[in-house]
């Protein structure tokens, strides 16, 4: 099994990744860290614990990080995500949060700990990542890989006309990771868009707490989806980018520089990948360019049912 840290700011899809990673069977999880995003650390958090427990995996470490972006305002998704961050599934669950750790020292361990083996599966702004690489240079030679949630090298943005909402939450921290010098693959939304996971494809999953779970919690992801585009349906940013770190052949990537713009009036946050070469620089990214979104999606609904 492939050993996992996945770094979260609990949300909607962030859960379903979590469902994922966990009913694979695939994925060793050393431990899964929160910070701000989607939702606010402590909702994050709550949020995380609550699916563990769901899944009855209280075993696993989940520790707390960052409660802001390294220099910006937090900027919560409510209209995605609901009040709770996950569509106000779960709310009569009682959990006990660990309070224990900070999110960055805890990379920084386990890394050290699995040198070499460690794959860091990044499903939120990436704030705990960049605090852990400021402060150990090291983690370079000791990370497997990084496989980012994150961007849109060829696609609109999400949050604003070029941004994806995880770069753009926390840029500066996006870019400390990205010429870090760790293998990346990068899943951003000109795949993730297209794996759309819908009513029908929910009720072909086998009866369980899990799709009950799926089922109640999407309803409002979905709602918004149809008040965006008029299709009744929600994308898999999340899970597709734990499908990736578990399986590479559902995607085919392209090797290429990529940077992070910080200081755009109209551009801030945006991925820019440099696909000519113009800029002359060293490729520091795997950028994902197709999917095979079928396979996926048949694989997200079998493995949820299970």
């Amino acid at each position: 099994m492939k050993k996992v840290i996945i770094d979260v700011d609990t949300g909607i899809d962030d859960a379903i990744g979590l469902c994922l990673a966990v009913q694979s069977g695939q994925a060793d999880i050393v431990g899964i860290t929160t910070v701000n995003g989607n939702t606010s650390l402590e909702q994050a958090t709550v949020n995380t614990t609550k699916v563990m427990k769901l899944l009855g995996r209280e075993d696993v470490a989940i520790v707390k990080g960052a409660n802001r972006p390294l220099l910006r305002d937090p900027h919560f998704e409510v209209s995605v995500h609901g009040n709770d961050g996950i569509g106000g599934a779960l709310k009569e669950m009682e959990i006990v949060v660990n309070e224990d750790g900070f999110a960055p020292d805890f990379i920084i361990e386990q890394a050290a700990k699995y040198k070499g083996e460690l794959t860091i599966i990044l499903l939120a702004p990436m704030t705990n990542m960049a605090l852990a690489i400021r402060k150990e240079p090291r983690l370079k030679d000791w990370v497997k890989e990084l496989v980012i949630m994150g961007g849109a090298v060829s696609s609109p943005g999400n949050i604003t006309p070029t941004a994806e909402y995880n770069i753009f939450i926390d840029p500066e921290a996006a870019k400390i990771v990205l010429h870090a010098g760790i293998p990346i693959t990068l899943v951003g939304l000109d795949v993730t868009r297209q794996t759309l996971l819908t009513e029908a494809d929910i009720e072909r999953m086998n009866a369980g707490a899990v799709r009950d779970f799926v089922q109640e919690s999407t309803t409002h992801y979905m709602n918004r989806h149809f008040q965006l585009t008029g299709n009744r349906a929600c994308a898999m940013h999340d899970p597709l980018a734990v499908g990736v770190a578990l399986d590479k052949s559902l995607v085919r990537t392209e090797l290429h520089y990529v940077d992070v713009e910080t200081k755009s009036d109209l551009c801030d946050g945006q991925t820019v990948c440099d696909f000519k070469g113009w800029l002359k620089k060293e490729p520091n990214v795997n950028v994902c360019v197709e999917v095979d979104r079928d396979r996926f999606i048949e694989t997200l609904v079998d493995t949820l049912g299970r």
